[in-house]
């Protein structure tokens, strides 16, 4: 019996398996659907459908640097536990995709699960993982730098946080390693923008309404001029504008209060001309709602 692409979609849509183990499947059955299914579960493939509605909070970030550093890739895969994160196969899969990132440039996540990566794709490679692996595990996201300068990374905590770094800089030692001291400022504070010049103007407005609102419910400036509290709040957000500003930030190791600016300022006048344009920032999980375990309850709910 027959069978068109429609069913090798449909057999991965009830399954959760690869478009290639679906087809091989729906091959060795003749076209006949529910043999295929059988046929899949006997392979361990289809397993993985049952496991793709549990949470998937933990896992990994890990990163790639090219050779001639002008490319940099993060890539976020999580997993349900930290266990499974450090799995020495788990981590071989994830440092896969980072490469297949970094040399085929993929659109986004899906694209990427599309993507060749050997004698197979890595959405095939992810569901193999998936069965063998036995837990859900998925491909949050990815970030991609290429650049005509270089481009440092910088991983924290075996993959808890992960950055890139881009500079117009030369290559060289004292620049890459300024540059991953910078990588290493972002990962502790976590700026959001590279300067006050990149903050967008609605978020400066909602701010300023937020300290405003602040202001005047507090009864210490019930008899302050307006002037006065306008004055205050700008000096706030002036505040909170550089604590969320990379260069505009205190520089973590600086002794005398010298801003990330005026750090590398100061690594340029022995390195040559060091510009950061950009950077990327991945925590682990962040965002993602983490399942809660009751030790205690799941072990009286198997005595029940």
């Amino acid at each position: 019996m027959a069978f068109t692409a429609k069913d090798v979609k449909e057999l991965r849509e009830i399954t959760g398996c690869g478009m290639m183990d679906c087809k091989k499947a729906l091959t060795e059955a003749d076209g006949d659907r529910e043999k295929a299914i059988e046929i899949l579960r006997e392979k361990g493939l289809a397993t993985a459908a049952k496991k793709s509605g549990r949470i998937a909070a933990e896992g990994i970030v890990k990163s790639y640097i090219s050779a001639d550093k002008k490319i940099g890739v993060l890539v976020e895969v999580n997993s349900e536990t930290d266990f499974v994160a450090k799995n020495d196969e788990f981590q071989e899969f994830v440092a896969a995709v980072a490469k297949t990132v970094a040399e085929t440039n993929p659109a986004d996540v899906e694209a990427l699960k599309a993507t060749a990566c050997g004698d197979t794709t890595i959405g095939d490679m992810l569901t193999e993982k998936i069965a063998k692996i036995g837990e859900n595990m998925n491909i949050r996201r990815f970030a991609r730098i290429e650049t005509e300068g270089v481009v440092v990374d910088y991983i924290h905590a075996a993959g808890k946080i992960g950055v890139l770094v881009e500079a117009d800089a030369a290559d060289n030692a004292e620049v890459c390693e300024c540059l991953k001291n910078i990588a290493m400022q972002i990962a502790a504070l976590n700026p959001k923008y590279l300067s006050s010049d990149d903050v967008p103007e609605d978020y400066k407005e909602h701010e300023k309404e937020i300290l405003m609102a602040q202001a005047k419910n507090d009864p210490k400036n019930a008899s302050k001029p307006e002037a006065i509290i306008e004055k205050m709040i700008s000096g706030r957000l002036a505040k909170e504008l550089k604590e969320v500003c990379l260069l505009e930030q205190e520089y973590v190791k600086a002794e005398n209060k010298e801003s990330v600016a005026g750090y590398l300022a100061q690594v340029s006048k022995s390195a040559g001309n060091i510009a950061v344009k950009s950077f990327a920032r991945f925590e682990t999980g962040e965002g993602l709602e983490k399942k809660e375990e009751n030790f205690a309850d799941e072990v009286a709910s198997m005595i029940k």
